[in-house]
């Protein structure tokens, strides 16, 4: 196929958003799954937001003068995360999500980025030899959780909601934990209205930018991470990513009902330091 890259624009929310629904619907039927794009509608809300962030950076594939895909990058933070990569199911297994995956991986090259992450469905082959191929290392294994949030309290821990004046506190925790800071996506979440931050000893111990899929939470350890999924009222979209490597932490939100709707898996490409604390992830990394 002669694939042809572009720089995404706005006018491609509604084709690349409809893509985007398609390819994740077709492969989680495939594999008996729901799908984490669950509408048209949510496609193109999503991809459009993507476009029109200054943070995050686009690629779309054409074949024949047709869009058939793209991609984006997370550059927010240090660290950039990798999708939604998404291909028109009628075109592939031709090539076009690896163009789209190594236009990324130099673009953080380019912006020298010292490392790339991204969440791909376990239950997907097709993805997790592609990426493999590119240099992506398996870190962790993650399920994805849903149900009613447990009520409760944690004692000696406080949630409230996150003020611009905690973003550097945030930068702190994420930072003892990750090695790196996520501020970017910190002050959108506080922009939002979305970000809570827990509260230990008179200082700030953990944060999530939301409980949500796209959303991720750190914390210095599971106590903070407990009182923040306590502290929610629903958990957006597909549900929230628990490290099932988080022994302690899993099972407490399994005896608390939670289900697990899938596995996923956290690949990285270049610096990766373990975690040094609780975390969960968003579906970008």
């Amino acid at each position: 196929m002669d694939i042809k890259l572009r720089s995404g624009t706005p006018e491609d929310a509604e084709t690349c958003g409809n893509i985007c629904f398609e390819a994740f619907g077709a492969i989680s039927r495939e594999h008996m799954f729901p799908a984490d794009i669950p509408t048209p509608e949510v496609g193109v809300g999503l991809v459009s937001m993507l476009l029109s962030h200054p943070g995050f950076y686009s690629v779309v594939a054409e074949v024949n003068g047709k869009v058939v895909g793209s991609n984006f990058l997370d550059e927010r933070s240090t660290i950039a995360g990798v999708g939604p990569v998404t291909v028109d199911p009628a075109v592939q297994d031709h090539g076009i999500g690896r163009a789209l995956m190594h236009d990324v991986i130099a673009r953080a090259a380019d912006r020298g980025n010292p490392g790339i992450r991204l969440l791909q469905s376990a239950y997907h082959n097709r993805s997790l030899s592609l990426y493999a191929n590119l240099g992506f290392q398996v870190r962790d294994l993650l399920a994805c959780m849903q149900g009613t949030p447990p009520k409760g309290e944690v004692a000696g821990y406080r949630v409230r909601r996150a003020t611009t004046a905690d973003a550097d506190a945030c930068a702190t925790v994420c930072r003892r934990v990750h090695g790196h800071d996520r501020t970017g996506e910190v002050n959108d979440a506080i922009a939002q209205g979305t970000a809570l931050v827990t509260e230990h000893d008179g200082r700030i111990s953990g944060y999530a930018t939301d409980l949500a899929f796209f959303s991720h939470a750190v914390g210095e350890s599971n106590e903070d991470l407990k009182a923040l999924i306590m502290a929610a009222d629903a958990f957006a979209g597909p549900g929230i990513l628990v490290p099932t490597t988080n022994a302690e932490l899993f099972q407490w939100c399994l005896e608390r009902d939670l289900r697990v709707v899938q596995l996923m898996t956290l690949m990285t490409v270049g610096l990766y330091t373990p975690p040094q604390g609780a975390y969960m992830p968003s579906v970008l990394y």
